[in-house]
């Protein structure tokens, strides 16, 4: 049990750094960070096929496009790294408060015991766990997946606008 509650604490303090950070790099590397403590945590709890695709999209494949997005992008200068961290601040300000009362929510609900565990259900192969049980995650991944390349297009088409 301390390990999961270490393990929380780290992934809050990384899920913070990714939204505090002035650098949009960083920013990405802590959201893989963040992403490799949900995969751990996953393993923990006994769910390895949601945590081998947390760790292969979430902390893989996005963490890929938005490093190549980063790359395409012109860099900012002093100046408009610190107005923007300013502004992220006043933003953002209550976000570790708003952290501090959902995690005390979810320590007061937690979930009961006696429920089944996973391997109780009668599926028993990828295909029905992922459409039978798992199809919203499923759907959300896809829709992360699409919004990440339509955001790659549209980058490719402001950069072609500037260049003409």
């Amino acid at each position: 049990m301390a390990f999961v509650i270490t393990l929380l604490v780290l992934m809050t303090a990384a899920a913070l750094w990714t939204v505090m950070g002035r650098s949009l790099l960083k920013a990405t590397i802590g959201l893989a960070v963040v992403s490799a403590f949900i995969t751990i945590l996953m393993f923990k709890l006994d769910s390895p096929l949601a945590a081998v695709f947390e760790l292969s999209v979430c902390a893989g494949l996005i963490t890929v496009i938005f490093v190549s997005t980063i790359s395409l992008t012109r860099p900012l200068t002093h100046q408009d790294i610190i107005r923007l961290s300013k502004d992220r601040k006043k933003r953002y300000w209550l976000l570790p408060v708003i952290m501090a009362l959902a995690g005390a929510a979810l320590y007061l609900v937690r979930v009961s015991p006696d429920l089944p565990a996973y391997t109780s259900f009668p599926m028993k192969n990828v295909r029905d766990i992922l459409w039978g049980l798992r199809q919203l995650d499923l759907f959300g991944q896809i829709i992360i997946i699409i919004a990440g390349a339509i955001g790659v297009v549209i980058l490719f088409e402001e950069r072609i606008k500037d260049e003409w």
